[in-house]
């Protein structure tokens, strides 16, 4: 098998490969081939380094999709994207990425199989901004896709596409819209979700972090380790059960602000509380006004797809996969 991982420099496409490496066997394969792809080179694993190619590439150039797919991956994991706060201050860039890249991509597909037959399997990481505000309680997978910010916008336009590529039989394709993801580990990126994370993670480091919204606001959330599961388990999944609808919501957990610096203070005590310094940013607070915050996962789950069901899940699962288990 041959995987090809589109954005495996950035954190879940790390922990993707990290998985393929210790995992044998968990695309249900053997991978004897694989392909890294980032806007810089990424890093290959020791146990991956006789098959891993890394490849510093920007998907939305000329030529580059088509370079991808003269190499006929059999399993596509397409995770490149720019962040959500980086695409609503940067329009042309956003759309240059998360669209004219992924369009490319997806062209170079359908050509390549016109030259001899091809039809890998794709998995696209979505996001739950494509949908938008108002809401209902609980949003189920057939909920209005009306975003409310470039990012969304560029998620859900790439959602039809895969469908219809799709439903032509140009590659077999499912799209994932992610939860939040958290806790991220590294440091903050341009995201505007990354405030999630920085509070936690910042806290369990001992350093100070910077909380721009109220503590009631609500919103969707899985961890890195649930993301990595979603990606193994969609690669393997019989699609003929997904049916004509490509695109899912995954499983998360539902939370308010103030749900999770309890959940930091049972794990970290108050003075790990104590290092969250309010600050609200006018601009975060309304991008994240405009996002989901509850979903109807049944759909997800009876596929087989799984996540946490508590923030002392999430801050457990951090401190065993980066502070080496304790604080």
């Amino acid at each position: 098998m041959h995987v090809l991982v589109i954005g495996a420099a950035g954190m879940v496409g790390r922990k993707l490969v990290e998985r393929l490496a210790a995992e044998e066997g968990a695309l249900g394969a053997e991978v004897n081939r694989l392909s890294l792809v980032d806007i810089v080179a990424p890093p290959v694993p020791a146990a991956l380094a006789g098959i891993a190619s890394p490849m510093a590439m920007d998907l939305s150039a000329p030529g580059s999709a088509e370079k991808l797919a003269a190499q006929r991956p059999d399993v596509i994991f397409h995770l490149a994207a720019i962040v959500s706060g980086e695409a609503e201050a940067d329009f042309e860039k956003g759309y240059r990425v998360n669209l004219d890249g992924t369009r490319a991509l997806f062209e170079a597909i359908r050509l390549e199989g016109l030259k001899e037959p091809y039809r890998p399997r794709l998995v696209f990481a979505s996001s739950i901004a494509v949908f938008g505000a108002p809401f209902p309680d609980r949003i189920d997978d057939e909920f209005f896709a009306t975003p409310l910010t470039s990012y969304g916008t560029q998620k859900a336009i790439t959602e039809l596409l895969l469908s219809d590529y799709s439903r032509r039989g140009f590659f077999d394709g499912i799209g994932l819209r992610l939860p939040t993801i958290c806790i991220r580990p590294g440091t903050p990126n341009k995201a505007a979700s990354g405030f999630f994370s920085n509070i936690l993670r910042e806290p369990l480091a001992r350093q100070e972090a910077v909380l721009p919204v109220e503590e009631d606001v609500r919103h969707w959330f899985a961890s890195p380790r649930a993301a990595v599961g979603f990606f193994i388990h969609a690669a393997r999944l019989d699609l003929s059960q997904v049916g004509p609808r490509r695109n899912l919501t995954m499983p998360g957990l539902s939370a308010l602000v103030g749900e999770e610096i309890a959940a930091l203070k049972r794990a970290a005590g108050e003075k790990a509380v104590r290092l969250i310094r309010r600050e609200p940013d006018p601009t975060i607070r309304r991008i994240v006004a405009g996002w989901p915050t509850n979903f109807d996962e049944r759909r997800a789950e009876g596929l087989g797809f799984t996540a946490e069901k508590s923030f002392d899940d999430i801050i457990r699962i951090h401190i065993e996969d980066e502070l080496g288990g304790t604080i």
